[in-house]
Parts: structure tokens; sequence; C-alpha cells
């Protein structure tokens, strides 16, 4: 998985001007209708799924700023949001009325722990599935969805001097919740490659108001930092399907920024300025870098493995 996948052969490429992506979908697959601005949105309309949940929370509250319009969707009512749209996303017609007309969508809707994997499956992968469909068949030519540094949780962190870890890895999922986002990563690239929507998945760390552990010192993603990634991923110019990790500018960070800062993500915050009050409260959690895996405690948490049917 790379952060930009590599040019596809030369006879596959469309004609494009100088500022054009550096991979195209091949030879038949169709264009998707131009919503917004194909290749970097205008600050327009967004359809936003999970909107009741705490990453849509923060984002209800600062993406408007940045000149955003917001179509909140949610399976359950979205406080303060009076016309929302209350359906699963199973539910086609229900989400291609609700995509319709937009200029993108932020994807966040989906279980955000373990279960029993069909639960998950259900949720997050046929979820994500259905939700590319009704993208497709509006027309809507950008997508930014929610991964999560589970994807990878079973990669090895990095000592001190060594470099952080990148995005262009092999998947280490460490939970059937962080597979479900490998597949949710995949999906994505298919649907890039065979239809010309264009994904930022981004592996989101630990988004809270603060860090709230030793752990989230080094992956701890801020709320406001959340919103300017968003908006910095649906408005970078001709992003195909990009990878990048979701985190703030970290003191203790383990998780490589780069792609994210190409995309043009300035990240404002440092969880180290939580550090003294996180580590005096000796709250569980990673004590440094160089503690494998990732994943951390939440890779244990959740109890027995495999998860059993109604538990987690």
């Amino acid at each position: 998985m790379s952060e930009q996948r590599a040019a596809r052969p030369e006879s596959q490429r469309t004609a494009a001007s100088p500022r054009a992506p550096e991979v195209r979908p091949g030879d038949g697959a169709p264009a998707p209708a131009a919503a917004g601005q194909q290749g970097g949105a205008r600050a327009g309309t967004v359809l936003l799924t999970g909107a009741a949940g705490r990453l849509g929370t923060a984002l209800r509250a600062g993406l408007p700023a940045s000149g955003w319009e917001l179509r909140c969707l949610d399976r359950v009512a979205v406080p303060g949001e009076p016309d929302a749209v209350v359906a699963e996303l199973g539910d086609e017609a229900a989400l291609r009325a609700a995509v319709r007309g937009v200029d993108a969508v932020v994807h966040l809707a989906g279980h955000p722990g373990e279960r029993d994997f069909p639960e998950l499956v259900r949720n997050n992968i046929l979820g994500s599935y259905h939700l590319y469909e009704a993208v497709r068949r509006e027309g809507v030519p950008r997508v930014v969805a929610a991964s999560s540094n589970h994807a990878v949780g079973f990669a090895r962190c990095p000592d001190s001097g060594q470099p952080p870890i990148p995005v262009d890895g092999p998947h280490r999922p460490d939970t059937f919740y962080g597979l479900t986002k490998c597949v949710g990563e995949d999906l994505a690239e298919l649907y890039w490659a065979r239809t010309g929507i264009e994904t930022v998945s981004l592996r989101i760390g630990a988004c809270y108001q603060r860090p709230r552990n030793a752990r989230e010192l080094s992956i701890w993603l801020s709320h406001g930092d959340l919103v300017r990634l968003v908006h910095a991923a649906l408005t970078a110019p001709h992003v195909g399907h990009t990878v990048v990790n979701g985190v703030s500018a970290n003191t203790r960070g383990v998780l490589d920024l780069t792609g994210a800062r190409r995309l043009g993500y300035r990240p404002a915050d440092d969880a180290e300025e939580y550090a003294g009050a996180v580590l005096a409260e000796d709250e569980p959690g990673w004590a440094r870098p160089g503690t494998p895996p990732l994943g951390g405690d939440f890779i244990g948490m959740w109890g027995d493995w495999p998860p059993l049917p109604g538990r987690g």
C-alpha cells in the first residue's frame, strides 16, 4: 500500500494537463461526472456519514468554517441537525438520495471497535461498498474515508532515532476491526482503478479532545487537526487513491506525515502539551516508542480472541 500508486503504462493513461495525477483509471473505466472540481473539490457540499459519532461531531463543529456545507447522515438522529438523513448504509434508495448532488463524501460511518467478524463485515465492509456504489452511480468524484492505524497495528514502532512508520508497507491488522480498514483501503483502490473515483484514506490515530494515555502521546490527532486534515484531503489536486497517516505534529510521533503534508495538511497541535499530566496520572498505555506493536492496548482490551457474537 503506497501513498500514491505507481503510474500505469502509458497506453492506459488518458490525456491530462501538466498537473495530472501520476495514475489514471484504465481504458474503459468511466470517469464520474464532476459534481465538484475533479482533482481538488472547491469548498461546496459534503455528505458526512457517521455524523453523530465522535469524529463526525468534531467535523460538524469545524468544517463549516472552511466553507463546507454539510449534509449529515447517520443510523441515529444527529444532535442539532434536524435535516440529517437517518438511514442505514444498506438502504440503497436513502443513500443515493443523500449522495446526490454533493461535491464529495467524508465517510466515517461504521463500527469503531472490535466485534465478531460477521457484524464488522456488515457494518464496515458492506457499508463501505454500498457507499461507493452510491457515489459511483451519482457521479461524485471524491471520497475521504476514515481508515485506522489498526490497519497496521502489528507494525513494530520505531526505536529512538529510527524513521517513523510509513504508509507504503504491508497491511498488518491487529484485530478484525483493523482488517476491515485494510479492506476499506483496498476497496478505495479498486474504485479508483475501475471508475476514477478518487479517495484519500486517512489512517487515523487516536482522535480525542486530549491524549488519554502514554500511547496516545505518539498517535494523537486533535480535533482541530482532524478538521485541517480532512479539509486538505478534500481540496488537494489529483489524489487518485492516496493513503496517509492522520496524527498531529506530536513530539513523540511514530507515524510518518510526509504524505499528509503533501496534500497540504499543516498540523498545529502536539500531544506533548499534555505529556506531564498524562504520565503523572499513570493511565494504562504505551510507555514509549519502541514497544511493539503500534496497536498497543487496543489489541488485548477486547478479552478472548476471536470475539464471540454479541460481545465487544
